[in-house]
């Protein structure tokens, strides 16, 4: 059951980038999020209604935070992600520059969080982005490729609001329900989409069947598919088992793209994939030592008795299986290593 849960998130999340492909061929990209999110909005606001207990405890503070962390890490993010496909890159490609946030957002956590940063940390990083660069250099060096050199630097700065978002999310006060966070994400994307739509002349959608084929892809499998899967799989399986299953997301796009759309597959892609592949293992290595030597120095505390299983034991007592964890959309996640604001629908 595991194993199908986990097929079923990597194609959910990983099918975003191919409905992005799917629906900008049919129409700009403002028009495309306006009527993905506008129709998400009112299903998930009509639900809020109905269900108060998950608005419990959240002040006019709160959900201004979530307000601009939703601007942040969904509207500026998916707005760049459409963006850069429909200037031409490839699915694949911009897969794998949103992939590597969390390995940014590692290295970065040092100088603005003060957090233990290793090399090895450093050293996956530097790995992630030699990746990026060779699938991009394959991409761009493609036959039939007529995606301008700048349109590259689209999915970067996507990236650097996911960053932002993940910092500033980690400074709130405390983490937030899912559906609540999903769903004031959601109505902020709605009104700054149709914003962008109605200022551009693009709020009238096509009557092509396509664009509304993609619409609903959209709606369903990364929104209500991809991020319902990550919360299941959290709550089951735990974060960590989670954050390994995003950086299948690249590969599995890249793949899909090909076929789906014959985006260039070759041996430098390949390579660039594996490159990032290896930059997780060498990150979550550096982590696992980070984290070792951080309960090695609350082990030799004056105050530290009693702490056989490190300086948080309660972080692990009991979370194999996720016994005895609430619903993971009506109580807020815990603070873990990677969860935050990065993780928003595709």
């Amino acid at each position: 059951m595991n194993s199908l849960l986990s097929a079923a998130f990597v194609l959910c999340w990983s099918s975003g980038f191919i409905g992005a492909k799917f629906g900008t061929g049919s129409a700009d990209t403002s028009t495309l999020l306006m009527w993905r999110f506008v129709p998400l909005a009112v299903i998930l606001l009509a639900v809020a209604a109905v269900s108060r207990t998950v608005w419990s405890g959240l002040d006019h503070r709160d959900v201004g935070r979530q307000i601009a962390i939703g601007a942040l890490s969904q509207s500026g993010y998916l707005l760049s992600v459409y963006y850069a496909i429909q200037l031409g890159v490839s699915s694949g490609t911009t897969a794998l520059i949103d992939g590597i946030q969390p390995l940014v957002a590692g290295a970065l956590a040092g100088p603005l969080l003060g957090q233990y940063v290793t090399r090895g940390q450093f050293l996956g990083l530097g790995l992630g982005l030699a990746g990026v660069a060779t699938v991009t250099l394959a991409d761009a060096a493609a036959p039939g490729a007529d995606a301008a050199w700048w349109a590259y630097l689209v999915p970067l700065l996507g990236m650097a609001t996911l960053v932002a978002a993940t910092f500033l999310e980690g400074r709130s006060r405390a983490p937030v329900a899912p559906r609540a966070a999903l769903t004031i994400h959601c109505a902020t994307s709605a009104v700054l989409f149709s914003a962008l739509a109605l200022a551009t002349g693009s709020a009238i959608p096509p009557a092509r069947t396509s664009f509304w084929l993609a619409t609903v892809w959209l709606v369903v499998l990364p929104t209500f598919g991809g991020y319902g899967l990550y919360w299941l799989i959290m709550r089951r399986s735990g974060v960590t088992e989670v954050n390994t299953l995003m950086f299948l997301m690249a590969p599995v796009t890249a793949v899909w793209g090909a076929l789906m759309f014959d985006e260039h597959f070759g041996v430098r892609t390949g390579v660039g994939l594996a490159l990032g592949l290896v930059a997780v293992v060498v990150v979550r290595r550096g982590a696992r030592s980070a984290g070792d030597a951080y309960r090695g120095r609350g082990a030799h505390r004056e105050d530290g008795a009693g702490r056989e299983g490190g300086a948080y034991p309660e972080r692990s007592a009991g979370r194999e299986e996720g016994a005895g964890l609430p619903d993971p959309w009506e109580t807020a996640p815990p603070r873990s290593e990677g969860s935050g604001a990065q993780r928003t629908t595709r």
